[in-house]
C-alpha cells in the first residue's frame, strides 16, 4: 500500500484489515523508498495486488518526477516480486487541463500503464478533507483565500471502499480497462463549503475566493472539470452530512 497514511491511504488500510486481509504499508519507517525502489521489491514479496495513493509534491516537475518514477518502480519492482496487479488513485477531470498537478496525474497514469501489471485506476473528486487543507493553505490572519472552484466533494472513506473493493475484486478488470469515476452525491462551491466548515468549527475566519491569471487552466476550476459527469458514480455523504456526523474532526 503506497500512500498508506494519506487522506484516503489510511481509510484503505482500515478497510482492507476489517476485511481480513494483510496490508504491507510501503514507507520509508519500513524501509521502503517509493522513488528511488530501495527495499521496494522485498516488501512486495506474496503481495497479490498493489495500491497505489501516494502523494507528491504540489509543484507540476516535481510531481511529474515523483509519480513517474514511483509508477516505474511499483511496476518493475511488483512485476518481480510476482503481484498481479495494481489498483490507484487519481483525481477527476485531468484530461483537460494542460499545467500543474492534474499534468502530473496524467503523466502517472501513463507510467503505470506502460508497465507490465494491469492497471485499475479510479479517478476521485476532491475529498471532503481537503476543504480544511485548503482553509490551511490560504490562510493569512483572519482572513483565508481559496481558489474559485467548482467541485462535487466526496469522502475520502467513501473513495477508500471503492479502491478496496478493486483491490479484493475475485475478478479483476483485464489489462486496457477504462478508468472509473467516483463523485460525491452534488456539486459544491469550495467558499461555501470552507464557510459551512469553519461555521462548524466556530471559527472566525473570513473567506475570500481568488483566482490565478498566470494559471492557463484558470476557467476550468469554474466550469465544471471536475464535477461528475454521465458515467461516473456518485456515492457516500454529501459535505452537509460528512460534517453533521462529526468526521471533519477526524480529517
Amino acid at each position: 500500500m503506497a500512500g498508506a497514511t494519506g487522506k484516503v491511504g489510511r481509510h484503505v488500510v482500515e478497510v482492507l484489515a476489517e476485511g481480513g486481509h494483510e496490508v504491507v504499508a510501503l514507507s520509508r519507517g519500513a524501509g521502503v523508498d517509493l522513488e528511488t525502489g530501495s527495499g521496494l521489491k522485498e516488501a512486495l514479496v506474496g503481495v497479490e495486488c498493489i495500491v497505489d495513493a501516494a502523494n507528491g509534491p504540489p509543484e507540476q516537475h516535481a510531481a511529474t518526477a515523483f509519480f513517474t518514477a514511483v509508477a516505474r518502480n511499483l511496476q518493475q519492482a511488483g512485476a518481480r516480486a510476482g503481484a498481479r496487479r495494481i489498483v490507484a488513485v487519481s483525481i477527476l477531470g485531468i484530461d483537460r487541463f494542460r499545467a500543474g498537478y492534474m499534468v502530473a496525474k496524467q503523466a502517472h497514469e501513463q507510467a503505470l500503464r506502460a508497465g507490465p501489471l494491469p492497471v485499475q485506476v479510479l479517478r476521485a473528486a476532491q475529498f471532503h478533507e481537503i476543504v480544511g487543507q485548503f482553509l490551511q493553505w490560504g490562510r493569512k490572519g483572519d482572513v483565508a483565500y481559496l481558489p474559485r472552484m467548482r467541485t462535487q466533494l466526496v469522502a475520502a472513506r467513501t473513495v477508500a471502499e471503492a479502491i478496496a473493493r478493486l483491490a479484493t475484486d475475485p475478478a479483476p478488470a483485464p489489462s486496457g480497462a477504462p478508468h472509473l469515476e467516483l463523485a460525491g452525491p452534488r456539486p459544491e462551491v469550495l467558499a461555501d463549503a470552507a464557510r459551512k466548515l469553519v461555521a462548524r468549527r466556530g471559527d472566525a475566519v473570513r473567506i475570500e475566493e481568488v483566482g490565478d491569471r498566470s494559471d492557463p487552466d484558470q476557467a476550468l476550476y469554474q466550469d465544471g472539470a471536475f464535477l461528475a459527469g454521465p458515467a461516473t458514480v456518485r456515492a457516500g455523504p454529501t459535505f452537509d452530512a460528512w460534517l453533521e456526523a462529526g468526521r471533519h474532526r477526524q480529517g
